[in-house]
This record gives C-alpha cells, sequence and structure tokens, in this order.
C-alpha cells in the first residue's frame, strides 16, 4: 500500500499508540483508545489536544497517535460509518478579527469561524460529538451546532459577530436559515456580555500596567471597538462589526500611539454611553429560545434525513 499523508487537522479521529493518563500517573485509556483531535498546535514539534469518548482530554505528540482511517485500511477495514471529517459538515464559515472589524493591514492574520453540524451517527454514539475544535495552523474555530446556539443565546460577543460578520465564506441552506434568524439572538443581554467582558479587561490591563509598566495595546483597541459594537447594537438590532468610522483612531491606539490616559476616557464616556443605549434599547429582555429550539430541531432532522415535524 502506497504512504498516505498524515491529516492532524481539528476533527480528525487518531488512535493513541500509548497509553494516556491522568493524575498520579494513573491509566485512564490503554493504548488503541481512539479520540479526536480538538486542538491543533500552533507550531511544529507541539502536542495536539486529544478528545476521548468519556470526555476525557489530554496532550499527545504527533508520534504518538495514529489517524483512525490509516489504521483501519491496514486492517483492511474501511468502515465509512464511522469516519469524519469535520470539513463536510460545516454550515457556515466567515472571517472575523481585523479583516472583518476593517482594521486590517497587508500582515494580518486571517481568522476563521464556523459552525459545524455533527452527523447522526456521531452525535448518538458514545463517542458523542465534541463541541468545538481549533486548529491555530489555520487560525480557525468551529462549534457543533448545539454549543454555538447555546452561546449565542448567552450573547456571547465572539459568537454573535460570527452571524454578523461581512466576510462569509462558505454557507450551506441551513448556515443561511441561520443567518436569517439572527437578530433573535439579540437581547438586553448584550449589555452585560458586551460591556461587563470589557470592563472586567480594563482592570486586568491597569492592573498590569501598574504592576509592570506595560499595556496590552492591540487588546485595549479590541475592547474599545467591543464597546462601540455593544452599545451600537442595542441601539439598532445589529451587530456592526466594521469600524471604518473609528479605524485612525482604534488603530493608533493599537500602535501606542495615544497616550493611556485618553484610552482611559474614551472608554470611559463609552461605558456611560453603553449604559444610555441600554436605557433607551427596544431589545427584548431575552432572545428568542424557541426559535433556536426549532432551528437546531430541524437542523437535527436534516441531519439524521428524517421528515420534519
Amino acid at each position: 500500500m502506497s504512504h498516505q499523508p498524515q491529516n492532524f487537522s481539528a476533527g480528525t479521529q487518531v488512535v493513541s499508540l500509548a497509553e494516556v493518563r491522568g493524575t498520579n500517573n494513573s491509566l485512564v485509556h490503554p493504548r488503541g483508545a481512539v479520540g479526536v483531535i480538538t486542538r491543533s498546535p500552533t507550531n511544529p514539534g507541539e502536542r495536539f489536544l486529544i478528545r476521548f469518548p468519556d470526555g476525557f482530554e489530554t496532550a499527545l505528540a504527533a508520534g504518538q497517535f495514529e489517524v483512525l482511517q490509516h489504521f483501519k485500511d491496514r486492517l483492511g477495514n474501511s468502515e465509512s460509518e464511522s469516519h469524519f471529517q469535520l470539513e463536510d459538515h460545516i454550515i457556515l464559515r466567515c472571517i472575523v478579527g481585523s479583516r472583518a472589524y476593517g482594521l486590517d493591514h497587508d500582515d494580518s492574520d486571517t481568522d476563521r469561524r464556523g459552525i459545524y453540524l455533527a452527523p447522526a451517527h456521531l452525535q448518538w454514539s458514545l463517542y458523542g460529538a465534541p463541541e468545538q475544535f481549533e486548529d491555530h495552523a489555520s487560525q480557525s474555530c468551529y462549534w457543533e451546532l448545539q454549543k454555538f446556539l447555546l452561546l449565542a443565546l448567552k450573547a456571547n460577543p465572539n459568537i454573535l459577530e460570527c452571524l454578523y460578520s461581512p466576510l462569509v465564506e462558505m454557507s450551506t441552506p441551513l448556515g443561511a436559515e441561520l443567518v436569517a434568524i439572527r437578530t433573535g439572538f439579540l437581547s438586553q443581554m448584550i449589555f452585560q456580555t458586551f460591556n461587563g467582558y470589557a470592563l472586567s479587561q480594563f482592570k486586568k490591563i491597569e492592573q498590569d500596567r501598574r504592576n509592570h509598566g506595560e499595556v496590552r495595546w492591540k487588546h485595549a483597541m479590541h475592547l474599545i471597538r467591543l464597546l462601540l459594537a455593544g452599545a451600537a447594537a442595542l441601539r439598532t438590532a445589529t451587530i456592526p462589526l466594521r469600524q471604518e468610522a473609528h479605524r485612525d483612531r482604534l488603530l493608533a491606539i493599537k500602535s501606542g500611539a495615544i497616550p493611556w490616559a485618553e484610552v482611559e476616557a474614551w472608554r470611559q464616556e463609552l461605558h456611560q454611553d453603553f449604559a444610555l443605549a441600554f436605557a433607551e434599547t427596544r431589545l427584548p429582555e431575552r432572545p428568542d429560545y424557541e426559535a433556536a429550539n426549532r432551528f437546531l430541531i430541524r437542523a437535527r432532522q436534516t441531519a439524521a434525513r428524517l421528515p420534519a415535524t
């Protein structure tokens, strides 16, 4: 048999070639246990995060596991039912980060985020469907649909941005349907998640500045951007990712060209404006849980090829 190239991307099912041990060096899984890659390393030589059917996760080096399909091929067993390729089940993929915000430059990374719908045989199996895949090498992250919906209903900023990204690379009919109902995920909870997160992170930046004399300028820029987007969401019932109107000022923060006192003054103004937007918003107190649930059920029926009810 000809040599097969190794595919170590997130979502690949693998077989451990070493014993998997936990705390106190206790044996958790023997050699031959099947798991799935949920996070790939950024640099060569780093370890992969592998998740096993019981939910236990461990970091393994490339030489400590083998791709499951290659293992089966050697045994003459190619049951396609148990083979899972993440790419085949993605329903929506978009670009987020600086390129979506209009704050990019020639050397900016391209950050991809997406949603995958687990196939029925994986969802129903003892193995279960991993909730999230991260591939640092390709700057990508994918959530299983149910996990994505739960986070969206909690007004998670990173999740909601996926539904409003102006840079959609791929969308299936289900992905398009999800985007069509995206306003149902917007609620007054945005004030707590967007504003609350920015507030807590600015406190950490200020602590670092006092203790170490350093400011994470890029992080500060994105927190300012988050405050701008959150207040606008409460007022307009949409999440504006692009920030052309504030581009120059935001990039000046990123480069450290603006004194910290000026950044601090701006963010205080934005917190006050956010509170005003919250007081005036017409968004509902809670998102549309029922609409999200109906969509999930239809999607699961589609994956299982069952008639809609």
